[in-house]
Formats: structure tokens, C-alpha cells, sequence
């Protein structure tokens, strides 16, 4: 007995428990991997204005960071970059402003020292105004040579008047003293004039700090005031004991030393009574107007002016000043 093969039926090829696959078998299944996480806007921002506007990159920075937490994003090693690069552009922005200051200031001492020890005959500045003790609100009056109103300290009653303006520390002040204070005080002793003093404080700057000019301007108006003969002696001293520009001068005790014999004088000169007075007076000397004199303002020292007409002549020439005194008889 022959038996037939049974032929498959169409749509199934394998019949029931024949050729057919087993479980499992053929391609696994697909499974799409996650999206890939956003990156922060902000992280992007504070990386790229960390090269330009550092303080940006710091607040966007944080902020980027924060967001980066709270929401998972990607972006937080560009925050960190912005961060880092910004920090250090404050710092150095701040680092160069600092020493913009410094610069500055030191420049500007540089400047006002030059300024101060080219002085004399010296052209001066405009600005002399120096932080100095309180005086009294009394400066008005005369008191002994010193007359607070006009701004000057006199000695003698004669009726040729000579105004002399000069700088303690001025060496060219100095010179006009060696050659012409001889001449000047036996004219005060005969009555032949009367000598007006106006010291100016105007070489400050060149007393590294200590500001010499006003405290012996300021001494010379103590020893006025207490000892009013003995003035123009103190300003012999003062010239006699000159120090260099660009030296701290003289100190308080040395100013005291020199005059030696009124205890007042000491007080005075430690309280820097007049320090103020005398800085006031080379600002009205400077800015002018000066009272019945043919020039404006003072221009330099030392300036002589004899009934207000200025004395041009040499400076260390003592024949020359007699004769110019002389004229204006």
C-alpha cells in the first residue's frame, strides 16, 4: 500500500509539529534608545560671555547651574568654565584698578613734587591748600606784628613801605636775605620804612610730607605776635638755618630752638595756631588782587615791592636795591 504525501495547504507551509521555527528564533526586538538630554541655554551664555563681560558670565553661571539641577540638563561643565573664566576676569579687573589708583596717586606726587622744587623765582601752582590743625575763630585784629586782617606781619613805622614775599624754604628767598636783610633792618631801625612780611607756604610739596613751609611761616607768626622786636631776628634765624628742597626741614623742636626764650613760643608752634592763617595768605597772594601794588598777583619768589612798585633788579645785588630804594623816595 502506497502512501501519498500530503501536500501542503496554502498559508501554511509547515505542517502542525514540522519545520516550524522554534520560540524565540529571528531578529530581537527594537528598542529606541532615550533622547539625548537638552543642554542649557544659560550654561552656553555664561561660557562665551566670560570672554567678554565677566560679572554675566558669573550670574548666568549660577543660575545655569541651578536650572541644570532642577530640570536634569546637560551643559554643566560649560557653566562651570563660564564661572571659573569670569571669577578670574573680576579679580583681574580689579586687580588693574587697584593699581590704576596707586599709579595714579604716586604719579600725582611725582608731579607735585617737581612742581613745588621748580619753584622760585618760581612760578607757583594755584592750589596750595594743605590739611592743618583748627585755629581760633579770632584772627581778626593786630596782635603785636602780626595784623590777621590784611594778611601780614610788620615791623617799623617809617613812610616808605616795603612788601617782601617769600617762601621759608625758598633758596633764591635766601639769597635776597643774605644780600639785602642788612640794609632792610637798619632802614626799619632809622624809621625810613615800614617792612611788611608775607610768608608763603607755597614749597610745602617739597618737604617730603612734613610741610615745612607752613609750619615755619606759622612759627615766624608766633614769634610776631609774642615778640614782635624780635621778628625780623627769627626771620634771620629761619634763613641762617634754611634747609634743602626736597628734605623734611626742620622740626617743631628745632623752630622752638631757634627763638629760645618766650615758654608761649613752644605752645604756639606745637599747636599750629597759624598754619591755616599763613596757607590762606599765599591763596590771596596767588589769586590777587594785591592792594595798591602795579601787578595782580604774585607770580614767584621772592617779590619786592616797594610803595607797590616791584623791585626787578638783581636779587643778590645790595647797591642795586639801595638804588631802587632810593628812586622811590
Amino acid at each position: 500500500m502506497t502512501i501519498e504525501p500530503t501536500e501542503p495547504q496554502p498559508g501554511n507551509q509547515f505542517p502542525q509539529g514540522y519545520g516550524q521555527p522554534p520560540q524565540g528564533y529571528g531578529q530581537p526586538p527594537y528598542i529606541p534608545f532615550p533622547p539625548a538630554p537638552k543642554t542649557n541655554t544659560l550654561a552656553i551664555v555664561s561660557l562665551v560671555s566670560s570672554f567678554f563681560v565677566s560679572l554675566v558670565a558669573v550670574i548666568t553661571g549660577h543660575i545655569a547651574l541651578g536650572q541644570i539641577k532642577q530640570r536634569g540638563e546637560a551643559g554643566r561643565g560649560l557653566a562651570v568654565a563660564g564661572l571659573i573664566i569670569g571669577y578670574v576676569g573680576i579679580a583681574a579687573t580689579a586687580l588693574f584698578v587697584v593699581l590704576a589708583i596707586a599709579f595714579a596717586a604716586a604719579f600725582g606726587a611725582i608731579i607735585a613734587a617737581v612742581a613745588g622744587g621748580a619753584a622760585a623765582p618760581y612760578p607757583f601752582g594755584s592750589d596750595t591748600s594743605t590739611e592743618a590743625p583748627s585755629e581760633p575763630d579770632s584772627l581778626t585784629g593786630r596782635l603785636g606784628a602780626a595784623d590777621f586782617d590784611a594778611g601780614y606781619l610788620a615791623v617799623g613805622t617809617g613812610p616808605m613801605t616795603v612788601d617782601v614775599y617769600f617762601d621759608p624754604m625758598c633758596p633764591y628767598c635766601k639769597q635776597f636775605e643774605d644780600a639785602n636783610g642788612a640794609q632792610l633792618r637798619a632802614a626799619v631801625d632809622s624809621d625810613a620804612i615800614t617792612l611788611r612780611l608775607h610768608a608763603l607756604t607755597f614749597l610745602d610739596p617739597a618737604s617730603n610730607g612734613t610741610d615745612y613751609s607752613s609750619r615755619a611761616s606759622a612759627a615766624l607768626t608766633c614769634q610776631a605776635t609774642l615778640r614782635p622786636e624780635a621778628t625780623l631776628a627769627y626771620l634771620a634765624a629761619l634763613y641762617s638755618n634754611q634747609p634743602a628742597e626736597n628734605t623734611p626741614g626742620l622740626t617743631d623742636d628745632e623752630l622752638v630752638s631757634l627763638q629760645g626764650a618766650d615758654p608761649g613760643f613752644a605752645d604756639c608752634v606745637a599747636s599750629g595756631r597759624y598754619l591755616t592763617w599763613s596757607q590762606d595768605n599765599t591763596k590771596t597772594a596767588l589769586n590777587g588782587p594785591i592792594p595798591g601794588a602795579e601787578i595782580d598777583s604774585i607770580q614767584g619768589t621772592p617779590t619786592v615791592l616797594v610803595d607797590g612798585a616791584q623791585y626787578q633788579g638783581p636779587i643778590d645785588d645790595p647797591q642795586a636795591f639801595a638804588d631802587f630804594l632810593a628812586g622811590r623816595l
